[in-house]
């Protein structure tokens, strides 16, 4: 067996050289072997840029490279899919960005051809293996909060782009898909359970994206979550977990990576703070890699594999259920 992962880019993302490729250069089980773009001069120079070997001019090109066992899809959010189910047809495992697909079943779709073919794939969410969602849970399970009944969490930044394909709904764009999606596996990392219904209010843009999206969530057990994304509100990535005997904070949610300073801070029932619980400096980006890495070289899953994307998803087509209805809507089971 290969001591080694061999990973190809799809698309010459700003996103992927600035996090992903880093971590897959650092990785001892992983490398970079190809990128690939429409554009066979951007590709070139993206790949000079990067230290990756070999660039290609068509994604068709990449996924016909048999030295490509991976894909990283960043592309586009309505082309999610399409490339997705081309990756498992070639014979590649895929790590897919965030939202995996447009809805529950184009996401089903995908799950499906992939565990067909004997193939790994998984939504791109880095912050999941990271001690900070991770000790936050373990603490709630602890009971350091008491009863768990609350959890406030939100993820917004001024998108000051106008050309952004985060602005064309055709494209997959809008808040609620681009960054709503992480408060929303946030609470159901935490609780453990799926939502049984959902409540929601948008604002849409002059182009018909949603750049505000606010929701409740119910959970089982008399647990609710309220989540709110945005593209017009400053920059505010935070989750708070409250229960019966105080609360757990996190105020740099979602994209640990690794600084030094990362804490969980611990609130009494007068909001008193009890303790900050330090966290150790490691990259988020890099534990996802190693871990789907490790899937392949292992013949295992990930550790959250492609069909929690599908339980996500159920959550996400719910919020715009409501919100197109205006009423409380049950989240698919």
């Amino acid at each position: 067996m290969a001591d080694k992962v061999r990973w190809g880019i799809m698309s010459t993302s700003r996103h992927a050289a600035r996090v992903l490729i880093p971590a897959l250069h650092a990785s001892e089980r992983s490398e970079v072997a190809a990128v690939a773009s429409r554009d066979a001069e951007l590709a070139r120079q993206y790949a000079d840029e990067n230290r990756i070997p070999t660039s290609y001019g068509s994604y068709e090109d990449l996924l016909a490279d048999p030295n490509v066992d991976v894909v990283y899809i960043p592309l586009p959010n309505n082309l999610h899919k399409t490339w997705g189910l081309r990756a498992a047809q070639a014979g590649k495992h895929m790590l897919c960005e965030k939202p995996f697909a447009l809805n529950a079943d184009e996401a089903q779709t995908m799950v499906q051809a992939f565990r067909t073919a004997g193939l790994k794939a998984a939504e791109a969410f880095q912050w999941r293996p990271h001690p900070q969602g991770q000790r936050t849970r373990e603490l709630v399970r602890q009971g350091a909060i008491g009863d768990l009944l609350l959890i406030d969490a939100g993820f917004s930044f001024p998108l000051e782009r106008p050309d952004d394909f985060r602005w064309i709904p055709e494209l997959g764009g809008g808040a609620l898909y681009d960054i709503g999606c992480y408060p929303i596996s946030l609470t159901r990392f935490i609780t453990g359970q799926e939502p049984l219904s959902v409540t929601a209010q948008a604002h849409w843009n002059k182009s018909g994206a949603d750049d505000l999206v606010v929701a409740t969530l119910e959970f089982p057990g008399g647990v609710f979550a309220h989540i709110n994304c945005s593209f017009l509100l400053p920059l505010r990535r935070y989750f708070e977990v409250i229960g019966t005997g105080g609360s757990l904070e996190v105020n740099r949610a979602y994209n640990p990576v690794d600084i030094a300073d990362d804490v969980i801070t611990r609130r009494g029932p007068d909001r008193e703070v009890i303790e900050q619980i330090p966290l150790p400096k490691q990259n988020s980006y890099a534990l996802m890699v190693e871990d789907f890495s490790a899937a392949v070289l292992e013949d295992r899953d990930p550790m959250f594999p492609a069909e929690d994307a599908v339980l996500n998803m159920r959550v996400i087509d719910a919020i715009f259920q409501a919100v197109r209805e205006g009423r409380r809507v049950e989240v698919a089971r």
